[in-house]
């Protein structure tokens, strides 16, 4: 059984056992987290599309860890013009361990 959830304004597949990584969420490291923002449930060939939202349907899963992803390099440039700037960025993430889906 898998489903689609929304966390962070992005979308995720997950299914039981899988580790994602996704927006930083404010829990601590081992904490049991329900995520009701479940878009699609399928099982199989079976699939139940929510209009936004499955009705009833939610995700368990534990916070294994938070930490941050590897830099992301921003280099601006006008030639001739003598102009180079230098940036960087590093996002935080919260990775999660998917335990059950319920619809």
């Amino acid at each position: 059984m898998y489903a689609v959830i929304k966390t962070g304004g992005k979308q995720y597949r997950v299914a039981a056992g899988e580790k994602i990584k996704v927006e930083q969420i404010a829990a601590d490291v081992g904490q049991e987290i329900t995520i009701d923002q479940v878009l699609a449930v399928g099982n199989g060939a079976d699939l139940k599309v929510g209009t936004p939202l499955v009705a009833g349907a939610s995700v368990t899963a534990k916070v294994v860890a938070h930490g941050r992803h590897d830099k992301v390099r921003i280099f601006k440039m006008r030639r001739r013009k003598h102009y180079q700037k230098h940036g960087g960025h590093r996002q935080n993430y919260t990775e999660l361990e998917i335990g059950a889906v319920s619809a």
